[in-house]
């Protein structure tokens, strides 16, 4: 049986280190295949994910449409997200390239996205307003979307309130072939044509 008080001592600066040993997008920049967001983001695409709290429990899966295109430098995410509970939620996303580096805004972030490509990884930051019990919480997401092949990507998010973790997204991305575009509903857009890309 291990002795606690013997062994404590020997753990405790492991355990304070690790944190400063996080990965970083860089750690990625030799990783194939290469990410590029606005040729996987290009066509209709469809996600499967869930959220789970602080304890690891589920709390919601959901299923998302995404109309995704691009103009130059300049993307719009057209995303529909049908959830488990039955509620209903959309948001536009407009998105700027900039390099490897990209830009994002939409209605319920605050200020812009940022984030960066490296290989075939995205790590995205940005803050969300999260409606609960009839308030709004700015909700912190580390977002990293890793390309698993040209079709299916990765999604996993930290979400943190005060700097303290209140939960984390998992989540599936599919490109469709074309016949299963063709075969797909049209989608009732989030974003308002008129404002362009």
């Amino acid at each position: 049986m291990i002795n606690m008080t013997t062994f404590l001592p020997f753990v405790l600066p492991v355990l304070l280190i690790l944190p400063g040993c996080a990965a970083t997008v860089e750690d990625y920049k030799d990783d194939k295949p290469v990410l590029e967001l606005d040729r996987f983001f290009d066509g209709r695409l469809v996600a499967y994910g869930m959220v789970q709290d602080f304890s690891g429990k589920v709390t919601r899966r959901f299923k998302a449409d995404i109309l995704a295109h691009w103009q130059d430098e300049q993307g719009t995410l057209d995303e529909q997200f049908y959830f488990s509970d039955g509620e209903l939620q959309n948001r536009c996303w407009k998105l700027e390239k900039q390099g490897n580096k990209y830009r994002g805004t939409a209605a319920d972030i605050v200020g812009e996205a940022v984030g960066e490509v490296q290989g075939n990884t995205l790590n995205w930051r940005y803050t969300l307003q999260v409606p609960v019990n009839g308030k709004v919480w700015d909700i912190y997401l580390d977002d990293w979307l890793y390309l698993i092949d040209e079709n299916n990507l990765i999604n996993r998010t930290k979400m943190r309130k005060f700097g303290l973790p209140v939960g984390e997204l998992t989540l599936h991305i599919r490109k469709l072939s074309e016949d299963e575009t063709a075969a797909a509903e049209p989608l009732e857009s989030a974003c308002d044509e008129t404002e362009g890309v």
